[in-house]
């Protein structure tokens, strides 16, 4: 399979008080055709900010970019200016944003919400716009879509205005979709029915998928291989079945440990003590993850971990493993 993405030593960082402080720090990543990567962790891990920096959307004058590159296609995108960038955005790289309640234009109908990403891609009429808008509301399991199409966004559930965003996103056909969080605040029977079509989709288009969650059931479920992201850095990278049967770090145990079992009698939930370090506080030397894990060696302080093979495509940042030190430290 050829690469569709190519993140490398990818940093992100925002101005606070006149300083940079960085949400992503030295992450790399790829992304084959047809694959589907979950990247796991915590609020405040970096997840969203990282596809924010993928698709060039960071809040200007606050977020920026300050190393590594992104390739899509082989083609560095984080140098391309504003107007190269809206012919990529919706049409080859497309993305579902984690809030469906509040990420449509409330004073706009959802049709032409749909028409929009159409019209600006394609050379179609507005009423081809309309009736293809119409069918892929539809195709994402919305009833009685020539009338939704003509209603507006409060006037449907969060679920349907999840398919909505979905409709959107797929409206043109990406070679590449980014899915924040996609089933946050849905209900359990619409998180399955959304997995569901996103899974479909991806497979009757070929289309690559970078889904990112919360939810280690979810990527059980969907992916192909996944990243542990804690405080801006990758911690572990594995195919599924490695993360399930064999994870490494301390962190992606602990994840693991968190999700409860039903084959398994427990009297109190296993919980990861303590809080994500926030940027101003974020370590500079050694692990990140020092002050929560319960296998913090002394030199864990002092030393900062480098992402390191320890098996068959398995990557782990922890000085627990042989090959993983490193004396640098972390700007």
């Amino acid at each position: 399979m050829s690469l569709m993405l190519e993140v490398k030593n990818l940093k992100t960082g925002f101005d606070i008080d006149g300083e940079i402080y960085h949400a992503v720090d030295d992450v790399s990543f790829s992304v084959k055709s047809g694959q589907i990567v979950g990247v796991v962790g915590e609020s405040g891990c970096g997840k969203s900010v990282m596809s924010l920096s993928i698709m060039q959307l960071l809040p200007k004058g606050i977020g920026k970019i300050t190393g590594g590159e992104i390739k899509f296609h082989g083609k560095n995108i984080e140098s391309h200016s504003i107007d190269e960038m809206n012919k990529i955005r919706g049409k080859d790289i497309s993305m579902i944003f984690q809030e469906p309640m509040t990420s449509l234009n409330p004073v706009f109908t959802i049709g032409s919400q749909i028409e929009e990403i159409m019209l600006n891609h394609s050379k179609i009429s507005k009423a081809e716009a309309k009736d293809k808008a119409i069918g892929l509301l539809k195709q994402v399991g919305i009833p009685r879509a020539e009338k939704i199409i003509d209603e507006y966004p409060h006037q449907l559930s969060g679920g349907m205005r999840q398919r909505v965003m979905i409709a959107i996103a797929i409206a043109c056909h990406p070679r590449l979709l980014i899915a924040d969080e996609p089933t946050t605040a849905l209900d359990v029977t619409v998180q399955a029915q959304i997995l569901d079509l996103l899974k479909n989709i991806q497979e009757k288009n070929n289309m690559s998928i970078v889904l990112i969650t919360h939810d280690l059931g979810v990527v059980a479920e969907m992916c192909d291989e996944v990243i542990i992201m804690y405080a801006g850095k990758i911690v572990e990278r594995t195919n599924v079945d490695n993360l399930f049967h064999n994870p490494k770090h301390p962190y992606t145990k602990l994840l693991m440990a968190s999700i409860p079992r039903i084959d398994i009698e427990v009297n109190e939930l296993t919980t990861i003590k303590g809080i994500v370090p926030s940027l101003k506080n974020m370590p500079q030397l050694g692990c990140r993850f020092v002050d929560r894990c319960p296998s913090a060696m002394p030199e864990c302080s002092k030393v900062t971990p480098q992402l390191a093979f320890v098996g068959d495509n398995h990557e782990v940042s922890c000085l627990l493993f042989e090959g993983c030190n490193s004396r640098k430290g972390v700007s």
